[in-house]
């Protein structure tokens, strides 16, 4: 009836919340990627291009295959945009130590780790 109408609609709400924070997370953990990654020479970012949880940046010292390849093997997960354009994209489970664990990754690999 009515009453387990108002039970889903809570449970609605609490999953649209967790989802909020969980946003909220995601945009910060990007804010704080991009402003890592915008230190580390050889790579450029697009500051109108962090969105959300979306980080795209310019990579300059190495052809974007090859800096792709070795993320790969520092168990980093990135995907190429185009040109010499990378994406990496803050989600769910993506914690703050992995951000930061990226940016070091990013470092070695581009010879400043």
């Amino acid at each position: 009836g009515m009453r387990q109408a108002g039970i889903i609609a809570a449970a609605g709400l609490v999953a649209l919340d967790t989802m909020v924070d969980r946003l909220a997370e995601d945009h910060e953990n990007a804010r704080v990627l991009a402003g890592e990654l915008s230190n580390i020479n050889g790579l450029s970012i697009e500051a109108d291009n962090i969105q959300t949880n979306i980080v795209i940046f310019h990579i300059e010292k190495l052809p974007p295959q090859e800096f792709l390849a070795l993320l790969a093997k520092e168990g980093i997960k990135v995907s190429h945009y185009g040109g010499d354009l990378i994406r990496m994209v803050t989600h769910y489970g993506i914690s703050r130590s992995d951000v930061l664990r990226a940016v070091v990754a990013v470092k070695t690999v581009l010879g400043q780790g």
